[in-house]
């Protein structure tokens, strides 16, 4: 059994396929790679965080270390994860566009019918909120690493959203308390994961602890 795992969690409304792009690369960097599909769209954030930690679990046992790389929605379930049942060897992580402090589009649109339909009850989690889930979470306790973007292919969204975006997530809204390093690269929110200067950074970070192109001082 490997003693050394890399989990990648997709983004809400999206498969494992979105991140097989970064999988093939960090095979390459002779990781090995757990790509884990989870039904984003039909559970909260608990119970999608259950699923994703059993099979985490069941996948690297006897593993010495567990890094993560998430996208969006797999960045908020680990951090439930590590607040209300926490992996033993988790390791290093780096969060693609994640929605830390929550997203004033769900603010906006989360009590429409069509909102719920496209993106399920774990969707209308992540507004922004005082009482929202991700407000709860708290500052992280591991060793994290974040990436966003400030390029948005949804002009819609990003007028709902205060300050630069990726379309889903504000910069702002990307940071949260504890985290190691942070990162603004010029690439959109679905896009993200498949940037081969992000998917380099994501593996420095993994070895180093850091960013190649560390923007310390943006946090």
């Amino acid at each position: 059994m490997p003693s050394e795992y890399v989990v990648l969690l997709h983004g809400l409304a999206r498969t494992s396929e979105s991140m097989n792009r970064l999988k093939t690369f960090l095979l390459g960097e002779h990781y090995q790679v757990l790509n884990i599909d989870y039904p984003s769209r039909k559970h909260q954030i608990s119970e999608l965080a259950a699923i994703v930690r059993k099979e985490v679990v069941s996948k690297t046992a006897g593993a010495e270390k567990v890094h993560f790389i998430t996208h969006s929605l797999g960045g908020i379930i680990l951090r439930y994860i590590q607040k209300h049942d926490p992996l033993p060897n988790l390791a290093r992580v780096v969060m693609l566009s994640p929605p830390n402090q929550g997203s004033e589009v769900v603010d906006t649109l989360g009590d429409l019918r069509l909102f719920e339909l496209i993106n399920g009850p774990a969707g209308k989690q992540l507004g922004t909120d005082k009482n929202s889930i991700v407000q709860k979470l708290g500052r992280v306790d591991f060793e994290l690493g974040i990436i966003t973007g400030d390029r948005s292919i949804n002009w819609i969204n990003s007028l709902m959203i205060p300050g630069k975006d990726d379309g889903k997530v504000s910069i702002e809204s990307a940071k949260v308390e504890g985290m190691a390093d942070f990162l603004i690269v010029h690439v959109s929110h679905p896009f993200i994961m498949n940037d081969e200067t992000v998917m380099k950074n994501c593996f420095h970070f993994l070895q180093k602890g850091k960013f190649i192109m560390s923007l310390g001082d943006n946090r």
